[in-house]
């Protein structure tokens, strides 16, 4: 886990608990959208720092046996969960990641953390009734507990060439500022409530 911003130990925490697509896999971390984040906090006179707790391959099983730790470690005022790719890919069961990402955020609120919860989809080829349930669990969980969340963290990428890397999964760094503003709007509603 590495924090992105060399901000005093007293600083409020900005936990990023996600996999590839938050981690910055393939590209530069200081291109990353969680790098991108914090300057843009910076700018706006937050002085919040932001810790990048997010591993390549992660799922929400793996994310609910760390998120103890990390709550732990960082004690965060906001955790953002971007987490439930790799379940897609791998076929998992759509209940026990609801489960898991429920387990998620309810530690976190427990902790006194506020979460945002950004959705995401999975191909076509896993079939329409499996893509379905699995878009569904992010709008389940994210009413269940109350928690804001954005539909398509991908949204405007997924589909571009020219915002991917070459497996046409991954983002390259032309596409972190995109992810920041998909997820902007409901990270800084979050620190306005927490103000």
């Amino acid at each position: 886990m590495v924090a992105t911003a060399a901000a005093g130990t007293e600083s409020p925490k900005i936990l990023i608990f996600g996999d590839s697509l938050s981690a910055g896999y393939g590209i530069d971390v200081d291109q990353s959208w969680a790098s991108l984040l914090q300057t843009r906090l910076q700018q706006q006179g937050y002085e919040h720092q932001v810790v990048n707790a997010s591993i390549s391959g992660e799922t929400t099983a793996g994310g609910a046996t760390r998120i103890d730790a990390a709550l732990s470690d960082f004690s965060p005022q906001l955790l953002i969960l971007e987490l439930g790719a790799n379940d897609g890919l791998r076929g998992f069961p759509t209940a026990r990641m609801k489960d898991n990402l429920g387990e998620i955020i309810a530690r976190a609120k427990a902790g006194g953390a506020a979460v945002v919860l950004l959705g995401i989809r999975i191909p076509s080829n896993y079939g329409p009734r499996y893509s379905a349930e699995f878009e569904d669990v992010f709008r389940r969980v994210a009413e269940e507990f109350d928690t804001p969340w954005i539909e398509f963290f991908m949204e405007g990428i997924a589909f571009n060439d020219d915002l991917l890397l070459d497996d046409r999964i991954h983002p390259n760094a032309a596409a972190q500022p995109i992810l920041l503003d998909n997820a902007w709007p409901m990270i800084s509603a979050a620190l306005s409530r927490s103000e």
